[in-house]
């Protein structure tokens, strides 16, 4: 009998996440005009959450949950609560396809991590792709239209809410993969999903629209909370399991494509040639950053 080639066990759903992701950015458009910066945070995470419990419990996995609450509430704060307020706001005052591509620097900041935290120091490619990646954030930023304004609610403020978004990422990536090995991945998911809800919540009902929202705001806040978040996470800590974080976390490569694409169709964004030129750098950077180019020796299949 012929044996998959491993790729093959965790490409499916590669791909899948990156579509889900991609399209998060139109939803939390959608939703966060209306519900506010805080409150979209937190009712993304409360649906996730409300999401996700009957399956943990349907599958078993309850004292999984139980027996390591603390990390995984600890980890959700970082991978969901405060990214999730900091996309929020970005997406106020920059295009979802910009918002996409500074997401694309995750892997970066993971590799950056890794290297301060967990010693794993890059070779000389890996720093050069590092310094690459960076660069490319920096030209992206000062490369938008009408440039960088750092008053109130200004671009320049939700360009650093992305890459604060994005050092969580990486952050809560490498401590999943440290202190969360051999959890299983709804525990983990909907552990941290519960644990970002709870920190979520004042200032999410403190901040409660004095208008109730739209319907059209509400579908956006249900396709981001099952989806794009209860769903996605689901996806993204198997992926974890299956295929280590590293390679987990370049499915960022894949958001800003689907994200412009969704982004030019339904809203009318404009791809700029500095934009897909920054984008470029960024994601060479990144592969350089990761390990994917130059292609290293693998037995990987």
């Amino acid at each position: 009998m012929t044996v998959a080639p491993r790729w093959r066990l965790w490409l499916p759903e590669f791909l899948l996440l990156g579509m889900i992701w991609g399209s998060s950015f139109l939803f939390m458009r959608m939703t966060v005009s209306e519900f506010g910066t805080f409150s979209t945070a937190w009712m993304r995470v409360t649906v996730a959450s409300l999401t996700l419990l009957p399956v943990l419990l349907w599958q078993g996995h309850g004292s999984a949950l139980r027996a390591n609450w603390r990390p995984i509430f600890a980890m959700g704060v970082v991978n969901s609560g405060i990214p999730f307020i900091c996309y929020a706001y970005a997406l106020l005052s920059i295009s979802t396809g910009l918002s996409s591509i500074l997401n694309a620097t995750t892997p970066l900041f993971g590799a950056l991590i890794a290297w301060v935290w967990l010693k794993d120091r890059p070779n000389r490619w890996r720093s050069l792709g590092l310094l690459m990646g960076f660069t490319g954030a920096v030209l992206l930023a000062y490369g938008m239209p009408g440039g960088v304004s750092f008053k109130a609610g200004g671009s320049g403020w939700a360009v650093l809410a992305c890459l604060l978004a994005t050092t969580c990422y990486g952050l809560s990536t490498n401590y999943s993969q440290r202190y969360l090995a051999g959890v299983p991945p709804m525990a983990i998911a909907t552990g941290s999903q519960w644990g970002a809800c709870l920190a979520l919540a004042l200032p999410g009902l403190w901040f409660w629209p004095s208008v109730w929202p739209s319907s059209h705001a509400w579908l956006g806040l249900l396709a981001v909370g099952v989806l794009c978040t209860g769903l996605a996470y689901v996806l993204y800590f198997r992926l974890i399991v299956k295929t280590g974080a590293a390679r987990t976390m370049t499915v960022t490569y894949l958001i800003p494509l689907f994200a412009n694409l969704i982004g030019v169709w339904a809203l009318d964004e404009v791809i700029t040639g500095a934009m897909l030129l920054s984008a470029l750098v960024i994601l060479l950077g990144t592969a350089m950053a990761t390990g994917l180019f130059p292609r290293q020796p693998s037995t990987a299949t």
